[in-house]
């Protein structure tokens, strides 16, 4: 016997090819679609910067890091959702046409007044829960303060860390080179 949808969800099949032609960019719990706010011009520039940063240290090497309209896929037992990092590292060949990423080493959320407590909490959970993740960094725009999860080992949990200043390092070893705060946070 196979499972009927649930009235007012959205299949994920359906969310996919909605992404595809909307105009603004929505992340999908369960079934639930929500669209996404936009962000100030501070939140825009200190994320655009985490991935030109991370791009260009990444440069002939085997992992690629994306902006924010790479997606990012996250299954649990009970449900998929996909989520927009503000950026995204990945180390594997997947194909150039694919909808999303499963399989991201690092990601980036840059925090806001009004996704703090989502980015803090079930983003966070959701983002610790995929095999693949190796380090989650939230990222205060306004002051140069990151907070870092780093996978300690796997399948045993994440270690938290922090970095603040202008001259702190983020020692980015599970992809190959670091990420200087002051590049972060450029003008």
């Amino acid at each position: 016997m196979s499972a009927l949808p649930t009235p007012g969800l959205v299949s994920v099949q359906d969310y996919l090819d909605g992404e595809l032609a909307a105009a603004e960019k929505h992340e999908y719990l369960g079934g639930v679609v929500h669209a996404m706010a936009g962000g100030t011009r501070r939140h825009n520039a200190v994320s655009s910067n985490a991935v030109i940063a991370l791009g260009a240290r990444l440069r002939g090497k085997p992992c690629r890091a994306f902006a924010s309209d790479a997606k990012v896929r996250v299954q649990s037992p009970t449900q998929i959702r996909f989520y927009y990092p503000d950026a995204t590292v990945v180390c594997n060949d997947a194909e150039d046409g694919s909808l999303y990423e499963d399989e991201p080493v690092v990601l980036i959320e840059v925090l806001s007044p009004s996704t703090r407590r989502i980015d803090d909490g079930e983003k966070r959970d959701a983002y610790l829960s995929i095999p693949s993740l190796r380090v989650f960094l939230r990222v205060e725009p306004d002051r140069p303060l990151v907070i870092v999860d780093r996978r300690v080992v796997p399948g045993f949990g994440f270690a938290l860390e922090s970095y603040e200043g202008e001259n702190a390092v983020i020692p980015l070893p599970e992809i190959g080179t670091e990420l200087p705060l002051r590049d972060l946070y450029e003008a």
